[in-house]
């Protein structure tokens, strides 16, 4: 029988890529988790790594391995899920990374309701935007992740993971001046008036990025983005003082009212999801499931339905 814990190591090193990463997220020394792959190898009968220059690959049969080791730990999940659920006391700790406008808006009420409602639960909340989140997710380094998906920019759905609905968030074209017209000018005319204006954008290679491309686009233009982070109180900031425009979403702005103006856009580009996402399994343990309902229970409170 294969060791279970060379097992995890390998499939380690298909989501993290080097030797270096795997040993460095479970500190490790790089010569033990070599030593271990060689191990394994032994057991196998088989080679499972192959060099690529500096760096090394899994060979067909290592795939075939860590594929069968990913249902392994799928159940292994599930059996952890149902001796928590067993208990009468919810304990442990829950890692959870969040982008930075969910983490504002609905982070700390859902922290302040799993306090309450189970004082021996730790929670963990790293600020990771999604990009790099579901990735960690994956890896095992977060139990759940807030992430968002732009309209007309469906993420991928891998088979690994399982989501859950928690909200539409409203995206709106913040004005750095008056733009031309009215209040109730078409929402590609307001954008059109930005075309020769300073923009700030999340870092390319971001859905947000992509999408804001996108529209801007659509509408005839190339925007100058002169400002790039994932920081959306920076945006905001610079459109305070003039500096760029920008798309801004209404989770912005939970508990005060907008400080710039803002106006409507194009129909079918006005709202991004957001979701919870964990892993194939997880999504039973009794902390996730404390999580989603205080996370749901903090959308309510600011809708105003709790």
């Amino acid at each position: 029988m294969f060791d279970l814990h060379r097992l995890r190591l390998l499939r380690e090193l298909k989501h993290r890529g080097t030797l270096a990463a795997v040993a460095a997220a479970l500190s490790y020394a790089p010569s033990s988790v070599s030593q271990q792959f060689s191990q394994l190898e032994a057991e196998v009968g088989v080679r499972l790594l192959e060099p690529v220059g500096r760096r090394v690959r899994l060979t067909e049969q290592a795939e075939i391995l860590v594929a069968h080791t990913e249902a392994v730990l799928e159940r292994l999940e599930r059996a952890e899920a149902e001796i928590a659920a067993s208990l009468t006391d919810l304990t442990g700790t829950l890692r959870i990374a969040s982008f930075q406008t969910a983490a504002l808006a609905l982070v700390p009420a859902a922290l302040g309701l799993l306090r309450d409602l189970h004082p021996r639960l730790r929670v963990h909340v790293t600020h990771r935007e999604p990009e790099k989140a579901l990735p960690a997710l994956h890896a095992r380094d977060f139990d759940l992740v807030l992430a968002e998906e732009y309209p007309g920019n469906p993420n991928p759905r891998p088979a690994g993971f399982e989501q859950e609905d928690l909200l539409d968030d409203p995206l709106r074209l913040a004005l750095p001046k008056p733009a031309g017209g009215s209040d109730t000018e078409g929402p590609m005319a307001a954008l059109r008036s930005l075309a020769d204006h300073p923009w700030v954008m999340e870092p390319e290679g971001t859905a947000a990025r992509h999408w804001a491309m996108t529209l801007c686009r659509d509408a005839g233009f190339e925007p100058d983005v002169r400002f790039e982070t994932t920081d959306l109180l920076l945006h905001l900031r610079l459109v305070e003082q003039k500096h760029a425009a920008a798309f801004l979403p209404d989770l912005l702005w939970t508990g005060r009212p907008p400080t710039v103006a803002l106006r409507q856009l194009p129909r079918g580009r006005r709202a991004r999801r957001i979701f919870t996402v964990v892993r194939r399994g997880r999504s039973r343990h009794p902390a996730v499931l404390a999580c989603r309902d205080a996370l749901q229970h903090a959308v309510a409170l600011r809708s105003g339905r709790a």
